[in-house]
């Protein structure tokens, strides 16, 4: 039994590009509450957050940015390659990670709730887990996607690798193993008969979240199965030349929900977003010309707030092509404020909005709680 009364915890590991990220997300389409630890490890060593000090007293005023934030690149750099440096980082911490776990978890409305945690066996979260699950990738898998997603050499991939414990090590000792060695649609399949065998009385996302009268819009949660319809309204309404496929968006549930606007069993509208690190990103919005754009922008956005509110967002974060930007009286309706990456008050933030902003996009910010994980002090 885990330590949070009426939870089932999860504790989802893995090396490093065997797919963890993935299959977080996936178990949050299914109605989980997932925790990214890695993540709030680099928000506890942010400018001014709890970690800061301890590590450059360690470590030096050398790992610093020009801005004053630690420098993960030159840090990791040498906590991978001195072992008693990565456990004099992992000391300062951890214990910094599992409160800010305990806090998330406590408050988390989900009775099942994922814990991502590259280090799990490590840390005292494992103790906390009714059950653990390992992702599994081939080392030739491993180094391709580190070169090719990261930019790493070949070498550095290696080092990487070779600095983690055995994948076989972690296979032995879980409950659950994910081979991610196919397609998406494979992978899909195995964490859905996963989580109908593991946790067969938990909670699913609601498909139909309003339903209307005719002529009236309903808005509901993209499956996988809606991969064709979605890549159709894409591309109809998309202005750039590059088309989607069915099979684009289906690799995309690895990464984004879909909320999907309808006037019967049209799809006049879709909205494309993630939460990492306690910021929502919407990075696509796409509305038929032909509909109330207005009040369908209204709707969407609406959804996809409440949606995140439901995963403890701090802040949300929109980047709509320049003809929805133009459209400053429902922005201010919601309560957002266009923004540039730069001027937000928060690392966490600025960092969310520079990794997903696409280009040509404006965006619009709005902090959703007060109450901050890990916050300065």
């Amino acid at each position: 039994m885990s330590n949070w009364p009426g939870k089932y915890v999860i504790g989802l590991t893995g090396n490093i590009a065997t797919g963890k990220s993935v299959v977080r997300r996936m178990l949050e389409h299914l109605g989980a509450y997932t925790i990214d630890a890695d993540a709030l490890s680099h928000r506890a060593i942010a400018r001014g957050a709890p970690g800061y000090k301890p590590v450059l007293e360690y470590f030096g005023k050398w790992i610093l940015n020009a801005d004053g934030e630690i420098n993960r690149g030159k840090l990791g750099e040498l906590a991978f390659r001195e072992p008693a440096a990565l456990e004099k980082l992992e000391d300062i911490i951890h214990p910094l990670v599992g409160q800010a776990v305990d806090m998330l978890i406590k408050r988390a409305s989900q009775s099942v709730v994922v814990i991502e945690a590259i280090k799990l066996f490590e840390s005292e979260l494992r103790r906390g887990c009714d059950s653990v699950w390992i992702t599994y990738a081939p080392e030739e898998v491993q180094i391709e996607r580190l070169m090719r997603k990261r930019g790493l050499t070949h070498e550095q991939a290696i080092q990487r690798i070779s600095a983690q414990s055995p994948q076989s090590d972690k296979v032995a000792a879980a409950d659950v193993v994910i081979r991610n060695i196919g397609s998406y649609e494979d992978l899909w399949k195995q964490v859905n008969n996963a989580w109908k065998q593991a946790v067969p009385a938990g909670p699913t996302q609601p498909t139909i979240i309003r339903k209307a009268a005719a002529g009236e819009f309903s808005i509901s949660r993209g499956k996988p199965k809606n991969s064709e319809a979605i890549a159709n309204l894409i591309n109809r309404l998309s202005q750039n030349h590059e088309k989607v496929s069915a099979d684009d968006i289906m690799a995309e549930f690895g990464d984004k929900a879909y909320m999907l606007l309808q006037v019967g069993d049209n799809l006049v509208g879709v909205a494309a977003w993630q939460v990492e690190n306690l910021v929502a990103r919407t990075t696509d919005l796409y509305l038929d010309p032909g509909i109330d754009v207005d009040k369908g922008l209204e709707t969407l956005i609406s959804e996809v707030e409440r949606a995140s509110g439901d995963l403890q967002c701090e802040a949300s974060l929109i980047f709509p092509t320049s003809e929805l930007a133009g459209r400053e009286h429902i922005w201010k309706k919601l309560g957002y404020e266009e923004r540039t990456p730069d001027s937000l008050t928060v690392q966490a933030w600025t960092d969310a909005a520079l990794e997903s902003m696409p280009a040509d996009s404006a965006l619009f910010f709005k902090q959703m709680r007060q109450d901050r994980v890990l916050r300065p002090i």
